[in-house]
């Protein structure tokens, strides 16, 4: 009985032990490994990632504890997944986030998941080139994380988990604004969504209901001036496997003189590109509220509506449009309701709930 008693005993230990090994592992083990990173992505077709940054196991894992380390910001409080919550699709549900100073931003947080099919021209306005571009802008914003480059490598030189990491993913312990940006590209490039139930659909894996039938009809279907079919007209700018066409499109939200945003003018000013944005994916659409460059929809049947009857004419209205304008589309509550169930099912459980996206503290 004694000798259970003591074995009982030992197991705490035993197992303090080996999660002690493990760090320990971590913090001896310090080698230049570029061990590819496989990007699993079903029936999508490879992305396009850049050759001069190719994933692999550390610089993912890297860019994963920079992404969920609040060390980001000024007053360490606020990390990138403080505004790309992987639950909301790594977007954020209030219509504004709130950076480090209570300061509110002007535009609703975007997803962040297939950025490895996504286009060049980052953000609503495009203004970043690449994804290693966009990923360290917040982090000196103002209005979010208002942190300096300089005081975030001081930190992270600080520590020397983060100084281990570096040599593993890159070679060398040195820290600077290129590897952090390259890291969190490539932790972000890793975030794949490809399991929502259409995805099954096509796949043979699932069927749809009646409504959602009804409504991947109406979505892939162009407006019809006889009547005779009931289209919306969506796939065209939500096209291909990602439901993003990754064009700048002016979709009729104001008028001329109401454009108080004129996003991608403000990078070009080409008037051309007047109040142009940024086309996002629609997969996990319901759990990305609310919609639009500025959040002004909190619900999907909002969105509908507006492509229904909604759109304001302009100088830089996609000529897409033009049913939308006049004579509008026509569609009936029921068509808005099957609509609003077909994006429903582009919803991805696995990927909302996947442990590998999640926060590595």
């Amino acid at each position: 009985m004694k000798n259970i008693v003591l074995f009982i005993l030992s197991i705490p230990v035993v197992l303090f032990a080996c999660k002690k090994d493990i760090d320990n592992n971590e913090n001896t083990d310090v080698e230049f490994d570029d061990t590819p990173y496989v990007l699993e992505h079903s029936y999508f077709p490879a992305p396009n990632i850049a050759e001069d940054n190719q994933l692999t196991i550390q610089g993912v894992k890297l860019g994963r504890m920079l992404f969920y380390d609040k060390a980001l910001s000024n007053d360490n409080s606020l990390s990138c997944a403080g505004c790309h919550a992987q639950g909301d699709a790594f977007s954020d549900t209030a219509q504004f986030s709130t950076g480090v100073e209570g300061l509110q931003g002007g535009r609703q947080a975007m997803a962040i998941f297939n950025m490895a099919w996504h286009g060049e021209g980052f953000f609503w306005d495009g203004r970043a080139p690449l994804l290693r571009n966009q990923s360290i802008l917040p982090i000196q914003d103002p209005l979010e994380m208002n942190e300096s480059l300089d005081d975030v490598i001081a930190k992270l030189g600080a520590s020397e988990r983060y100084r281990d990491q570096f040599k593993r993913a890159f070679g060398s312990e040195t820290i600077d604004p290129l590897k952090i940006s390259l890291a969190l590209e490539q932790f972000m490039n890793s975030i794949v969504s490809v399991d929502s139930k259409y995805d099954q659909y096509l796949l043979g894996q699932e069927t749809l209901t009646e409504s959602e039938e009804r409504g991947r009809q109406i979505f892939f279907t162009e407006f019809d001036p006889s009547g005779t079919l009931v289209g919306g007209e969506c796939f065209h700018c939500h096209a291909g496997v990602n439901f993003a066409n990754n064009e700048f499109m002016n979709n009729g939200l104001d008028g001329d003189g109401a454009q108080e945003d004129v996003g991608l003018f403000d990078v070009t000013e080409d008037p051309a590109d007047m109040a142009k944005f940024k086309v996002p994916s629609l997969r996990n659409i319901a759990v990305s509220p609310p919609y639009m460059h500025d959040g002004r929809f909190e619900t999907l049947e909002e969105v509908v509506a507006h492509y229904n009857s909604g759109v304001q004419p302009s100088a830089t209205v996609d000529e897409l449009m033009q049913y939308n304008l006049e004579p509008g589309l026509g569609l009936t509550p029921e068509n808005i309701a099957d609509l609003v169930a077909f994006m429903h099912t582009l919803t991805d459980q696995t990927f909302l709930s996947n442990p590998e996206y999640d926060n590595p503290f």
